[in-house]
């Protein structure tokens, strides 16, 4: 646990990415099995044990400390986990070791929940706070120290001297704590064959398009579509079973049993790209409708009644068991067209191609985009393989122009990780007439799009104007402007101001602007949401 805990600590406080690199390869070459298996799970998120309830954590540490002592300690610091392993008295001299990164988790899976505070309790006495910190974070999971699976799984490709994409593409065919991966990366033994599994196939990206870009294009050679408002999955089929994954790899399919279900339905062997979307009388619904069943893990019958998942398609990557991913874009897609032609799925439909003759068409299309919940267009060249990551020259996304808004900070709150002593989210809103007169009300939250220069100015302003205290949320007084860009409006009724934005970010702090003249809710009522 010494060995982990040190590299948490390291990665907590290193910004480059390659130290983090060198942190891990040193990481996974030092530590034993299956510690280090253990270790690659938690960083991938992929790392499954007992849920171990913060309230649990909560409750021995305010067993053993002040409660008073630690709600104050745990606003300053911001984070549960480093909260305790600071704050924590040991009651004695410890007699016994720190546990090894597979004991914790070995024994969290075998622990009843009777048991589970005094052997958390024995832990936490036996360690330094480094080594409480990383036991803790373990329990509960979300390391939160800026390395992500893609990383670790780049860290190991390092030491194997592979593309990473290999170890990604057999990744969903091995379990925890990896051992197969180990002997592998480390020359003792072959690839780990994945047995049929419906693994995840690294996805093809594409750059943004600019100006410059587009005038040394020659429109013949280039296929557009639209880009759509949802999230993009690739849905997989094998004799091993069926998976939606998310473009991060994430396994979603829990949450979208419907489109499983369609797919399975298909008795196909295929791998396809395409855009999870939320559909309406044949219509792609608002972003904010699909995030209604992303934020359910098992959603209930009313859920998927009330938003139906739906999958427009657009690309195959595997047709029945055969990789055509390095067959020409237009091979694919006649490809793909003649597969939705026989199965007929179910809950999936083509992302259809835009004809035109000239990329000024396209640029007007572009502008009308934005009222159907189109993101903007794809441009994709007819001769381009499907390439893992994001080559050059292949594929353009020429998305539309963000939309901008005048708010008026009203709460902030800290943040986690590295901002954990920082107030970084931030809640906005604009003016509406009141009983009283004028009145803010909140229209969205925003945590990034500033500078790390911008974040410590917003935390000192926060700091030197809170005038009150909700919890963890500071109210500040109403008297700095946010230029807010998103990408959409659309109705909620779950905000008190009647909408919600789509993709929020800070792009300007306009410290220049006084509060008064910040935007009114209705003048952006008529602007954005007339239609």
């Amino acid at each position: 646990m010494r060995l982990f805990s040190a590299l948490l600590e390291r990665l907590a406080f290193t910004p480059a990415r390659t130290v983090k690199l060198a942190l891990l390869r040193a990481y996974f070459a030092e530590a034993p099995d299956p510690d280090r298996g253990y270790a690659l799970a938690a960083i991938a998120g992929t790392l499954v044990l007992p849920a171990a309830r913060r309230s649990l954590i909560r409750d021995i540490a305010t067993a053993r400390v002040d409660p008073v002592l630690f709600e104050l300690s745990y606003d300053y610091v911001g984070d549960l986990a480093e909260t305790v392993a600071l704050i924590w008295p040991v009651r004695e001299a410890a007699v016994e070791e720190p546990p090894s990164v597979s004991l914790v988790v070995e024994t969290l899976r075998a622990a009843t929940k009777s048991e589970m505070p005094g052997i958390v309790e024995r832990w936490l006495d036996a360690s330094a706070p480094s080594v409480r910190y990383a036991i803790l974070k373990l329990m509960t999971g979300g390391l939160r120290v800026g390395a992500s699976g893609r990383l670790a799984k780049t860290a190991l490709a390092e030491i194997a001297g592979i593309a990473p994409d290999e170890i990604e593409e057999i990744w969903h065919g091995l379990e925890p704590p990896y051992r197969p991966l180990f002997d592998w990366i480390e020359g003792r033994e072959s690839r780990p064959d994945p047995a049929g599994a419906p693994v995840f196939r690294p996805p093809m990206l594409a750059h943004p398009l600019e100006d410059a870009d587009l005038a040394a294009l020659d429109p013949e050679d280039w296929r557009a579509e639209w880009k759509w408002d949802g999230i993009r999955v690739q849905l997989v089929r094998t004799a091993g079973g069926v998976r939606l994954y998310s473009r991060t790899a994430e396994n979603i399919g829990a949450a979208f049993p419907e489109i499983l279900d369609a797919l399975d339905a298909t008795g196909e062997a295929v791998a396809l790209d395409g855009e999870l979307l939320v559909l309406r009388d044949g219509e792609a619904a608002p972003f904010a409708e699909l995030q209604q069943r992303l934020n359910r893990k098992t959603p209930t019958g009313a859920m998927m009644a009330r938003f139906p998942a739906f999958v427009r398609l657009y690309d195959i990557l595997f047709d029945n068991g055969e990789d055509v991913r390095g067959l020409a874009f237009d091979v694919r897609r006649k490809r793909l067209e003649a597969w939705v032609e026989r199965v007929r799925p179910e809950r999936m439909d083509l992302s259809r191609l835009i004809p035109f003759a000239d990329f000024s068409e396209l640029a007007a299309l572009r502008e009308a985009a934005r009222a159907a919940s189109i993101e903007g267009l794809m441009l994709k060249r007819g001769a381009s393989a499907y390439l893992p990551g994001r080559p050059r020259g292949m594929w353009w996304k020429w998305k539309r122009a963000p939309l901008t808004v005048d708010a008026v900070l009203m709460y902030a709150q800290r943040g986690h990780g590295k901002r954990s002593s920082y107030y970084s989210d931030f809640t906005f809103g604009l003016w509406r007439e009141g009983e009283d007169g004028p009145e803010l009300v909140p229209i969205g939250k925003a945590y990034f799009g500033f500078t790390d220069e911008e974040l410590r100015f917003l935390d000192r302003w926060v700091r030197h104007h809170t005038i009150g205290r909700f919890g963890p949320v500071r109210e500040v007084e109403k008297a700095l402007v946010l230029e807010i860009a998103f990408d959409a409006a659309q109705r909620s009724t779950r905000h008190k101001s009647g909408i919600a934005l789509r993709f929020p970010r800070i792009a300007r702090i306009r410290a220049d602007k006084p509060a008064h003249e910040a935007d009114g809710l209705d003048a952006f009522v008529k602007a954005y949401l007339a239609h």
